[in-house]
């Protein structure tokens, strides 16, 4: 192999290499921080790119996916002196590159640094059950928090969740008994409420039942009134007609009494009894009677 051979061959190496290192395929969802000369010069993107070799290289690969991050579980001391133990995930994404890759040495490692600090002073600020009432709300504060350091290091806190509260067992016990005692305590007020509406509605009904009961004893005397107001009208023209018959026939009250005598014998004569005789206390009015109304028939029939 002569000497232009070789030269050809170590030119063939060198532009291959020079090849290879001059381009550079980037996936999608990364982002690739060029340096030239220890200096940065541009970022890549997803797709095909030519650096200059040797002068150009590839500092930082970043990805721009969301990343979770997993705060330890660490003893945390509330407001009113209960240690209790608590962990979180922050989910956070990469939106500036240059800033993440020359403004924090870790991003990762300083969001979780920070996202436990803010935690345990969020906490600390906080009663226990301050705390487990507002789970939510705790984690909106951290969110913002966070938020806002991370927009100097190039990142976005998407959220952040508390995972896991636990809570010392005598302190379980004791708020289990709390619970308990206000269930039963809830429970009376309940009853007792329901007993006091029940003792109004029956004294309601027995209100109305009072009122009605008087009501139909004033309808009943207003009829009774009625029916009294009616039968004297009633009896008083009646007298009105028979004092307006005696005056046109003079024996007009003669043939009332003769009348009112025959019904009365003629009750005493219905009585099955054998044993008896029925005889006119005055048998000389009853015979002028039965002459009386002889006499009125015999007008009537002319």
């Amino acid at each position: 192999m002569g000497g232009l051979s070789v030269f050809l061959i170590a030119v063939a190496i060198v532009v291959v290499l020079i090849i290879y290192k001059g381009v550079v395929i980037v996936p999608q969802a990364e982002v690739h921080m060029v340096e030239r000369l220890g200096k940065f010069s541009r970022s890549l993107s997803g797709g095909f790119h030519i650096i200059i070799p040797f002068f150009d290289r590839v500092q930082t690969v970043l990805s721009t996916k969301e990343h979770i991050i997993n705060i330890p579980r660490q003893p945390v001391i509330t407001r009113d002196n209960v240690t209790i133990q608590i962990d979180g995930i922050v989910f956070i994404a990469v939106v500036d590159a240059y800033k993440t890759t020359y403004n924090v040495t870790n991003y990762q490692i300083a969001v979780a640094n920070l996202a436990l600090t803010t935690l345990r002073s969020e906490i600390g600020s906080m009663t226990l059950d301050e705390i487990l009432s507002n789970r939510e709300k705790i984690n909106s504060r951290i969110l913002i928090i966070l938020d806002d350091a991370g927009s100097n290091w190039g990142t976005k806190v998407t959220r952040i969740e508390i995972s896991d509260i636990a809570v010392p067992k005598e302190i379980q016990e004791a708020m289990s008994m709390q619970m308990k005692a206000e269930r039963e305590k809830r429970a009376i007020e309940l009853k007792a409420q329901a007993e006091k509406e029940a003792v109004i509605r029956q004294s309601e009904a027995y209100k109305a039942e009072q009122f009605l009961k008087a009501e139909a004893i004033e309808r009943l005397a207003d009829a009774e009134a009625f029916q009294v107001r009616a039968v004297a009208k009633a009896q008083q023209e009646a007298m009105n007609m028979i004092s307006e018959a005696m005056s046109r026939n003079e024996k007009s009250a003669e043939y009332l009494l003769a009348k009112d005598r025959i019904s009365a014998f003629n009750e005493l004569a219905k009585n099955p009894s054998k044993d008896k005789i029925v005889v006119p206390y005055e048998a000389v009015d009853l015979v002028g009677s039965l002459t009386i109304l002889k006499d009125m028939f015999k007008k009537t029939d002319k």
